[in-house]
């Protein structure tokens, strides 16, 4: 179905499914961070949808990926959080893992517009998790956000209105907006006040291992040896950058007597 139609009906299923939701808690619908959150997450859906016209689905999510993982990294360096060795070693491993993972193994033709429409998405995915860093509210502040985006496709109506809109299409929309995005986004906004944005986005690379493993489990998929070894490459990289190391310190002698 057209990009542009799919983007609109997933931000109004997540955005209606969200409202019910959030009614009784209440929503905020007025100041700068609200409204910037609304504007990252049209970003991030335009950008996301009209890359997928030609990008392979692999190399669209590493661009993806890669970027938010960068984007938020910068911010975080921008707002003085600090960073370790072990964080960007961490992170070099990952995101070599993923390119290995996600990398189609013949020649691909990438189109350099949609790599960039991909690159947008990815800084404005990475801006809409800075936002969620600083929601008191998560399951409220995610509603008024889709609500809001909804909103501005709604003034876009003209432009994909007359679009073509395939059953199965419409389908997929509603089920991506409703579910993966409206509630999985509720639940991003919970957890990452409690990480840094560095953080936040390495935990986002395990998202096409996740995909892997339900595909394995769902769907009777069997992952190639290339793709475990690239997932664990990835979940290793994650791991290095976020757990804590042992301390090699030694306990100190009782006092004597």
């Amino acid at each position: 179905m057209d990009p542009l139609a799919f983007a609109a009906i997933r931000v109004g299923a997540g955005a209606l499914v969200l409202a019910i939701l959030a009614a009784r808690r209440g929503m905020t619908w007025t100041g700068p961070r609200r409204w910037g959150a609304a504007l990252a997450l049209v970003t991030y859906l335009i950008g996301f949808s009209l890359a997928y016209r030609t990008l392979d689905a692999g190399v669209g999510a590493l661009i993806l990926f890669a970027t938010v993982q960068l984007g938020l990294f910068a911010i975080g360096l921008a707002r003085g959080e600090g960073t370790s060795v072990k964080q960007v070693a961490g992170m070099g491993v990952a995101l070599g893992g993923l390119a290995w993972l996600l990398w189609p193994g013949a020649a691909v033709t990438i189109d350099p517009i949609d790599a960039a429409l991909m690159i947008v998405a990815g800084l404005g995915w990475a801006f809409y998790t800075l936002a969620g860093r600083f929601e008191p509210r998560p399951l409220a502040g995610t509603a008024s956000n889709f609500l809001l985006a909804a909103g501005l496709f709604t003034l876009a109506l003209p432009i994909w209105i007359g679009a073509a809109i395939t059953p199965f299409g419409f389908a997929m929309a509603i089920v991506s907006g409703a579910i993966a995005s409206g509630l999985g986004y509720a639940m991003l906004f919970r957890v990452l006040p409690s990480m840094g944005s560095a953080t936040a986005g390495l935990a986002q690379l395990s998202v096409p291992v996740i995909a892997i493993a339900a595909g394995a489990a769902i769907l009777a998929e069997v992952p190639s040896a290339r793709s475990l070894a690239a997932a664990v490459l990835v979940l290793a990289g994650i791991a290095l950058a976020t757990l804590p190391w042992p301390s090699r310190r030694k306990p100190l002698d009782a006092p004597r007597s």
